[in-house]
């Protein structure tokens, strides 16, 4: 038996329990979790905003240590450090074969398979494929890369979602370059990696927005230059700073129609607005056809970066290794599983970084 936080139906509470978890089957590895990060997207699986088979276990950012292996698994071994993949690629799809692998079809098949049950016997799903809220799991072989050397397991669970879709979003998804200048709108865990990102593309300037006053020093160690507190005009601030023009790039890591409509109109004429934040069916953004003719701005979503992990985890590792991106400075609070439900509270109320579940 082992420990997690179930979510036993959708907007019901998270509970503590056992579960009882099998040995690795074929292409399947057993990890014992270092940490796991409370991302935005687990708080919108509990709501309804995404939607995952229930009763789950969530959690989807994590890393550790190898337990067991099953018939198949030779990439890692018992005693190995991973980072978790929650999106693995299957190689066969459309996607896949258009090198789009974070669009693949059928990353997220595992996550309505049965793959533990509580102590009484209730069958539990693995929430985005990995279930990381808990103190072991049973994921399938795509899932599990390997820890990267010179970076300390913990932390390396952000580089399983955080970090590859802020840092993705700025270098694959909007393509920054040197001297242009960046807004980001929502620090969050995702908007500090994107900030970082943006100071690692060598931006000239990186401007903060955040509903929050309290999180501009923790942006501006991130790699902000200039910090906006967000409000119905915030796009006439950030034009304001920049001389009128409006910014080169935009990415929006709220996933609110607000935040995506001014995103928009804080953005350059022709320059860049990459929405990374997940929004619900009812958040409508509208444009008018003369608008899109007079700004020429592209407009465009992002799914996990637009990274492929086993291609950009060992790209993140040297960056850590070399000091240009601190992940612990993302780490706001170090908590339990017990302490999952307030850093959901925190994130809606729009405060801290990231919440880190350490085991």
């Amino acid at each position: 038996m082992v420990r997690a936080a179930v979510l036993p139906a959708i907007g019901s509470p998270l509970e503590i329990a056992d579960i009882e978890l099998p040995d690795p089957g074929p292409g399947q590895v057993r990890v014992r979790l270092a940490a796991a990060g409370v991302c935005h997207s687990d708080l919108s699986l509990t709501n309804g905003t995404m939607r995952v088979p229930v009763p789950a276990v969530l959690g989807h950012e994590g890393s550790g240590t190898v337990v067991a292996v099953g018939a198949g698994v030779a990439h890692v071994a018992p005693g190995d450090g991973v980072v978790l993949n929650w999106a693995p690629s299957c190689g066969d799809c459309h996607a896949c074969g258009l090198g789009e692998v974070w669009l693949c079809g059928n990353a997220l098949t595992g996550a309505g398979a049965v793959y533990a049950r509580r102590a009484d016997g209730t069958d539990l799903h693995p929430g985005l494929n990995v279930a990381a809220f808990a103190q072991e799991t049973v994921v399938a072989a795509g899932c599990v890369l390997p820890a990267p050397e010179g970076v300390p397991l913990a932390d390396a669970a952000l580089l399983g979602c955080a970090v590859l879709t802020g840092y993705g979003a700025v270098h694959h998804a909007a393509r920054v370059r040197a001297g242009e200048t960046v807004a980001v709108l929502g620090v969050g865990g995702v908007g500090l990696a994107a900030l970082q990102a943006a100071r690692i593309a060598g931006a000239a300037r990186v401007l903060a927005v955040d509903v929050s006053a309290g999180k501009e020093a923790l942006a501006r160690a991130a790699g902000a230059t200039d910090y906006v507190v967000a409000s119905d005009r915030t796009a006439r601030d950030l034009r304001e700073l920049t001389g009128g023009h409006g910014v080169d790039v935009a990415v929006e890591c709220v996933g609110r129609a607000v935040t995506i409509r001014a995103a928009w109109e804080s953005t350059r004429r022709g320059g860049r607005t990459v929405v990374v934040g997940i929004g619900g069916k009812d958040q409508r953004v509208t444009f008018n056809a003369l608008e899109l003719f007079h700004w020429g701005r592209t407009l465009s979503g992002c799914v996990y970066g637009n990274t492929d992990p086993a291609r950009d985890v060992p790209v993140l590792a040297d960056h850590v290794r070399a000091g240009r991106l601190d992940l612990g400075l993302m780490v706001t609070d170090r908590i339990g599983l017990e302490g999952i439900p307030a850093a959901f509270a925190s994130m809606e109320a729009g405060k801290g970084g990231r919440a880190l579940v350490v085991f």
